[in-house]
């Protein structure tokens, strides 16, 4: 039985990610609350895919209180997976802080360690710009800027 729910899920999840292209039919409210609900469940049941569309799509199209907490959450669960888009914005984020959470370079500079390792050439550049610039509670270091910087021209950026 719990075959057939797991299948369900991700049929469902199929079908709403293919539906998400339609504008129109985002627009109509009880259609995107079921799409939502599709990513909201594979998220739940661990798929990393699903963490890190549904994680991206609460960051930026979330609406209400604890919003960007939740979204972060299924970010980070995706990065840790090895998704480099998700660990990539989760630095970003970090980076940004909030009026709930100060900005933090160390924290930014650990998730875009592992995006540049996962192949995420945006994140190794940003990493190099941090170590070259020294910002916030992380000192400048011109060495680390450099390897992040090859690493960056490596991945094509």
């Amino acid at each position: 039985m719990k075959v057939w729910w797991h299948l369900r899920a991700l049929c469902g999840y199929w079908v709403a990610r293919r539906l998400f292209a339609w504008r129109w039919l985002v627009a109509q409210p009880r259609a995107w609350t079921w799409m939502q609900g599709q990513y909201a469940r594979m998220a739940a049941l661990g798929h990393v895919g699903a963490q890190s569309f549904y994680g991206h799509l609460l960051l930026f199209r979330g609406q209400g209180f604890g919003v960007r907490g939740e979204a972060l959450r299924l970010l980070k669960a995706a990065a840790e997976a090895g998704d480099g888009k998700a660990a990539y914005q989760v630095g970003r984020q970090l980076l940004a802080g909030d009026v709930q959470e100060a900005a933090d370079a160390t924290q930014a500079a650990h998730w875009w360690v592992l995006a540049a390792e996962s192949g995420h050439a945006l994140a190794a550049h940003q990493l190099a710009e941090l170590y070259r610039s020294g910002q916030g509670n992380l000192a400048a270091d011109a060495q680390a800027a450099e390897l992040w910087q090859r690493r960056a021209t490596e991945l094509g950026l």
